[in-house]
């Protein structure tokens, strides 16, 4: 596995790839790679020549009082499961690298990002888009693999990568489970004993409402009452928010038509960790 730490080196070994008929895919993360992260490396491998996944903890899309100092940092890790999954290159580089002094240029995706998680973490999506079309610029990909767990982050870059005509394939991995149905995530280390055995109240409340939809209960209010009752089975548990979305908008369903895709979308605190979780689905 090679791993390179400078732009200019990336691009220059993405471009000699290119040059010599390969196709590549990346995997963008912040590291803390775990088996959700690999599944990624899985896809990406089945559908590029080279694999680069890049690590870097990117503070654009943190805000003031969020975690970006305790993020976790474990790149020895990293390489170590990297390797293991048959990555390529692997790309880390400092923040000086792709944020220099006098850096002043941002990418913002309108309307998509004013809802949920553009509502909650203002910014956050702009910091999200900027560093995924630098990495794009940086690697120079033919796919892009993301996660369906930031389902709202996935919408976002796709409505970019259309919209800017990246000549990419944004490809969508689906979400990883612990065996008691949480999804993976980095930040579920933070998680208190307690804590961690409540927050598979998430993954109980997605599978009440796929069964209550797979039952031909459609009311979208009560879909959304049901759950809210369902979460509250967890004392811990602080709702931010629960919603039905338009897969393609996310704009709040007003009802549900034969044929199109919807998510159903949930945040939810446990003390100051936050979880996400959702459930794809075509009616």
């Amino acid at each position: 596995m090679k791993i390179i730490h400078t732009v200019a080196e990336m691009q220059a070994h993405s471009e000699s790839l290119r040059n010599n008929g390969q196709t590549l895919a990346v995997v963008p993360t912040m590291g803390a790679l775990h088996a959700g992260h690999l599944s990624l490396v899985k896809l990406a491998k089945s559908r590029a020549d080279q694999v680069i996944l890049s690590v870097f903890v990117n503070p654009l899309q943190f805000g003031a009082n969020e975690d970006f100092d305790k993020y976790p940092r474990d790149i020895k890790n990293d390489e170590h499961l990297a390797r293991q999954a048959g990555v390529d290159i692997l790309f880390y580089p400092s923040r000086k690298e792709l944020y220099p002094e006098h850096y002043h240029s941002y990418v913002c995706v309108d309307t998509l990002t004013e809802y949920f998680e553009g509502d909650i973490r203002p910014d956050h999506f702009k910091g999200v888009t900027t560093v995924v079309s630098k990495l794009f610029n940086i690697t120079k990909p033919h796919v892009a693999v993301f996660g369906e767990k930031d389902a709202q982050q996935l919408a976002v870059i796709r409505k970019m990568t259309r919209d800017l005509n990246f000549d990419i394939d944004i490809l969508a991995g689906s979400i990883v489970r612990e065996k008691d149905g949480l999804a993976m995530s980095s930040r579920n280390v933070y998680l208190s004993k307690a804590a961690r055995v409540e927050a598979t109240i998430l993954f109980k409340t997605i599978e009440l409402v796929k069964s209550s939809l797979n039952n031909g209960f459609h009311d979208i209010e009560a879909l959304l009452a049901q759950a809210k009752t369902n979460l509250k089975k967890a004392p811990l548990a602080t709702v931010d928010y629960v919603q039905l979305v338009d897969a393609e908008t996310f704009k709040p369903a007003q009802s549900l038509l034969q044929g199109k895709a919807y998510i159903f979308i949930l945040a939810v605190k446990f003390g100051s960790t936050r979880l996400l979780d959702n459930l794809h689905f075509t009616m």
